[in-house]
């Protein structure tokens, strides 16, 4: 069938290494959700594969519901009615540099084993009382954290030997805690200066996450394919327990569908939609209100082959809808670009 031929012949690499997502921590769903199996096509060659992501975010919009907000709202009418005001947060630069290393000793299975590295940049005006003035946004009002270290890595394993075809797979995986969590960045500069930068901003969030996933292709004409794919991740283990001094991230929901042209192997435009939700984090640390959320993004982009067993892709994903609790920074637009390489 093509469908075998095409995904173990023609981009025979992938073998199932789901960088699908790391993501901002900061905003409920504004995270990279996109579908870098689907990006460079799933497989079911054995061997070994290296890869490399990079994905660019940058959270420069305050939103509240399916709208934009102002920091007037943010102040006068707070998510958290107790505080009598609310954080104005004023930028979010992420960052991600994940590298992926994966081995499929057999058509059936694929290890997977993916380290984050997280380059952030965070301003905030701070907690501000009712009623709002200009005075509370002005620049000496501005505070400033940078983080650059490993994130939280990930190990997977993907089954596809339900179908004869090895079009139908399934996922488990784990999310180990190895990046600096809890209270260890802190603000370098303004008012909060040596304050603990948030715990959701942190580069780990300090939890042993388990993995869930299924995907699915199917060549649907003869030059297009189409896919679907899903995954859930909970924390089932937090490092974070103290009374007072306890984080816990929400569930998060992603799911993934899209086509892709492949009239020519060497240049394979493709379109996905990247649907996400994220349940509200959990704790004293944890900013409830402002982090639950719902998300719809539209992502064009690439694959090209550069060598025989070289792929790079380039993806832009743009929202077009979003529903947030509270108040979030979320992007007008974010960028992926990377690479695999099968030997």
């Amino acid at each position: 069938m093509r469908v075998a031929r095409k995904f173990a012949a023609g981009f025979a690499f992938t073998g199932g290494l789901l960088l699908v997502p790391f993501t901002a921590q900061a905003c409920a769903t504004c995270g990279c959700t996109l579908s870098a199996d689907a990006a460079t096509g799933y497989s079911t060659a054995t061997g070994w594969r290296l890869s490399m992501e990079m994905d660019y975010i940058d959270q420069n919009q305050l939103r509240s519901g399916t709208h934009t907000a102002s920091p007037g709202q943010v102040v006068d009418d707070p998510s958290d009615p107790d505080l009598g005001g609310g954080e104005i947060e004023k930028k979010t630069i992420n960052r991600y540099f994940t590298v992926g290393i994966g081995y499929s000793p057999s058509a059936d299975w694929n290890l997977n084993l993916l380290v984050p590295w997280i380059d952030r940049d965070h301003t905030t005006y701070g907690t501000q009382s009712m009623p709002y003035t200009s005075d509370e946004t002005a620049a000496d009002q501005i505070s400033g954290a940078h983080l650059s270290s490993v994130g939280d890595a990930r190990f997977l394993v993907s089954y596809q030997g339900l179908l004869p075809t090895r079009n139908l797979g399934v996922q488990l995986g784990v999310k180990l805690p190895t990046g600096n969590y809890g209270t260890h960045t802190q603000f370098d500069s303004g008012p909060a200066a040596g304050d603990a930068l948030d715990a959701s901003l942190q580069a780990g969030t300090g939890s042993t996450d388990l993995i869930l996933g299924a995907y699915y292709y199917q060549a649907v004409s003869q030059d297009f394919d189409a896919f679907i794919n899903a995954q859930y991740q909970t924390a089932v283990a937090h490092r974070q327990d103290q009374s007072d001094n306890d984080f816990k991230p929400g569930n998060a929901f992603t799911l993934s569908t899209g086509v892709r042209y492949e009239a020519n192997a060497a240049w394979i435009p493709q379109l996905q939609l990247n649907f996400s939700h994220k349940s509200a984090d959990k704790g004293a640390l944890a900013d409830g209100p402002d982090t639950t959320g719902t998300v719809l993004y539209v992502s064009p982009g690439i694959t090209a082959r550069v060598l025989n067993q070289f792929h790079v892709y380039g993806f832009v994903q743009v929202p077009v809808y979003s529903k947030l609790d509270g108040y979030q920074l979320f992007p007008h637009w974010t960028a992926s670009i990377g690479g695999v390489y099968a030997f």
